[in-house]
């Protein structure tokens, strides 16, 4: 009974950082679809993103100097900012520019979820069962559904070339959740590790990468560094990698599918955008897939 106690303590902080996880995600989307089609570049965004971040991990790295990259190894350290650092939202970013916002917010956690699964199986001792699989694989089912409608003739080829985008963004996140929960990185070192190295690079992108900075107004900017930066740089990624430590990479890749349902309601309210029927029937089924595999048992580890 203790233990179930206990388990159940640990469990439930991390459903709610989920849940608002989910929802810094959908905005972030909304965000930078409305940007992309304004001034700003997907370099722009990315380059806000890591100035918002870092403006809110500074503290922690100030107070810690580089004691926890340095006891995380210069080797993980650049690994895990390579994945989940500025090459992430920079091809996201570029990725909308070809491809609409539901392509992304579907696609990303997707991939995500198809690449926890998979690496997970190869990198971990994690087990899924069999109800757990069918979930999953009703979850990409809706996933792929929600993409299905009719693309227009003039541009499937930027479309796919941004799908495609979406698609190695997702496995770039799955591959950084696997080694965080298999380093067994805090979430504070982690998120400190990522937002530090990124930052690093941003006066080269900010004298070297195209731009429509000059052309956005301060309101748009400031908006973008607290829902690129703040939320979605620091304050997400904390409470993803705070998700795997508690629960493991896969069941924290299912909160993943329930982003493109919050980003078509967030839309249809900001942008004015409405999913079709198809798009509707898939949130039903990712609906279906996330029940089935959150009520799943896990299945027992191997040695």
């Amino acid at each position: 009974m203790r233990m179930r106690a206990a388990k159940d303590r640990n469990t439930k902080p991390a459903i709610l950082a989920g849940l608002a996880m989910i929802g810094i995600y959908a905005l972030q989307f909304v965000a930078a679809r409305f940007s992309l089609r304004e001034h700003l570049t997907a370099t722009d965004l990315a380059t806000l993103r890591f100035i918002g971040a870092g403006m809110v991990m500074l503290p922690v790295v100030w107070r810690s100097g580089l004691a926890t990259i340095r006891a995380l190894g210069w080797r993980r350290a650049l690994t895990l900012a390579a994945l989940a650092g500025l090459p992430y939202p920079t091809i996201i970013n570029w990725g909308l520019t070809y491809a609409p916002a539901a392509h992304g917010a579907a696609l990303c956690p997707a991939s995500i979820v198809f690449f926890s699964f998979v690496l997970s199986h190869m990198a971990t001792t994690d087990k899924a069962s069999r109800q757990r699989t069918v979930g999953v694989a009703a979850i990409i089912a809706g996933l792929t559904l929600f993409i299905a409608p009719v693309r227009p003739g003039s541009g499937v080829k930027d479309v796919l070339f941004g799908d495609l985008l979406f698609i190695a963004s997702g496995a770039m996140f799955a591959a950084y959740a696997v080694l965080v929960r298999r380093w067994r990185v805090d979430p504070v070192t982690a998120t400190a590790t990522v937002v530090l190295l990124s930052c690093v690079p941003l006066p080269l992108l900010y004298f070297f990468a195209p731009s429509g900075l000059r052309a956005a107004s301060a309101a748009e900017i400031a908006s973008q560094i607290v829902i690129q930066g703040f939320l979605a740089g620091a304050a997400a990624m904390f409470l993803y990698t705070y998700v795997v430590r508690q629960l493991g990479s896969q069941t924290a890749s299912l909160f993943m599918p329930c982003v493109p349902i919050a980003t078509v309601l967030i839309a249809m309210t900001v942008l004015g955008e409405t999913p079709t029927g198809t798009q509707f029937a898939a949130i039903v089924i990712m609906a279906a897939g996330m029940a089935f595999s959150a009520v799943a048992r896990p299945a027992a580890k191997t040695a």
